[in-house]
């Protein structure tokens, strides 16, 4: 299961901490979901999903400024009970010092931001759906083509990185080499990153290391970018037969999410930068609405029924 810190999302979200005498450096988010604790507020705790941030919004301040002060407390001190990680309250709602001491208590943060309700709901589910989403690391290059967020895989020494220099040098951006990093953030998308210890940099054998953001400048690298297409360079085989028309897609799997994959056979002579190119371009023209296999396909078939019924005259 992945985590997340506390101290990273008060960070992220900027919070004000209106409970700075809890340490919150061991406390860990393990839930993306949020709850607004409305029903707990009446005294409802089945189902209580006591992992999740809870926030407090206008309505739950409203409803409980109309409880009687000590029924109030009870109710927030058995909300604490739960163990919930934090207390988020919204609008820049005051935060009683009863609740602020009862925080205190019992170990349970409580923080305070200007944002709206669900503005602040919607920031912070986004970003923990990518904190937390579920990755796996796999070999290759992972560069931004015309907007396109292209994969390239192969063999160790097959040309990977020599291929993402000289779309770097093309005007594209590289996110990373060697290691990809990959998230499922929904059913649809995966974001690709770079470790830490290797972002920016590019392995080129005979070289060695090469900084691209210092060589090529900070336009030419980019922290992250969803995977929309894969391109996997294999050596040249005489005996084996490539699509030469692509009118059936293939696919590649990652975490359960199918992505585009064209098979490229490497031959010297070869320029990988534009095939990349071209197939970046050819990806989003068929999101566009346009198949130029497709296409070809009707006018091969239309010329056919044609000579056919020509025939069939005469």
């Amino acid at each position: 299961m992945y985590t997340v810190e506390l101290k990273k999302v008060v960070e992220k979200m900027e919070l004000e901490n209106c409970t700075p005498e809890i340490d919150i450096s061991g406390i860990r988010i393990t839930q993306p979901e949020i709850n607004r604790p409305a029903l707990q507020l009446t005294g409802f705790f089945d189902y209580f999903d006591s992992d999740r941030v809870q926030i407090i919004g206008n309505v739950e301040y409203a409803f409980m400024q109309k409880m009687e002060k000590d029924h109030g407390i009870g109710i927030m001190r058995k909300l604490m009970s739960f163990n919930v990680p934090c207390i988020v309250f919204c609008r820049s709602i005051e935060v009683s010092e009863e609740i602020r001491q009862l925080g205190v208590e019992s170990g349970v943060p409580i923080f305070r931001t200007s944002k709206t309700t669900s503005s602040f709901m919607a920031e912070i589910i986004r970003w923990l759906n990518v904190e937390l989403a579920p990755r796996i690391s796999i070999h290759g290059v992972l560069v931004d083509v015309y907007g396109e967020g292209i994969l390239i895989t192969g063999e160790s020494g097959i040309g990977k990185s020599e291929a993402a220099l000289e779309l770097l040098k093309r005007g594209h951006r590289l996110v990373t080499d060697d290691v990809v990093e990959i998230k499922k953030v929904s059913d649809d998308t995966l974001i690709g990153t770079a470790p830490d210890i290797t972002r920016h940099f590019i392995e080129l054998r005979g070289i060695g290391i090469v900084d691209v953001k210092t060589l090529f400048g900070v336009q030419s690298v980019k922290d992250t970018q969803s995977i929309d297409l894969v391109i996997n360079l294999e050596e040249w085989n005489r005996d084996k037969e490539y699509d030469r028309l692509g009118l059936e897609e293939q696919y590649t799997e990652f975490l359960g999410n199918k992505v585009v994959c064209h098979n490229i056979p490497i031959r010297p002579g070869r320029n990988l930068a534009i095939i990349c190119e071209t197939a970046a371009v050819n990806f989003r023209q068929k999101k566009m609405g346009y198949n130029a296999a497709q296409e070809l396909y009707k006018r091969v078939t239309s010329n056919l029924m044609k000579k056919s019924e020509e025939n069939g005259e005469e």
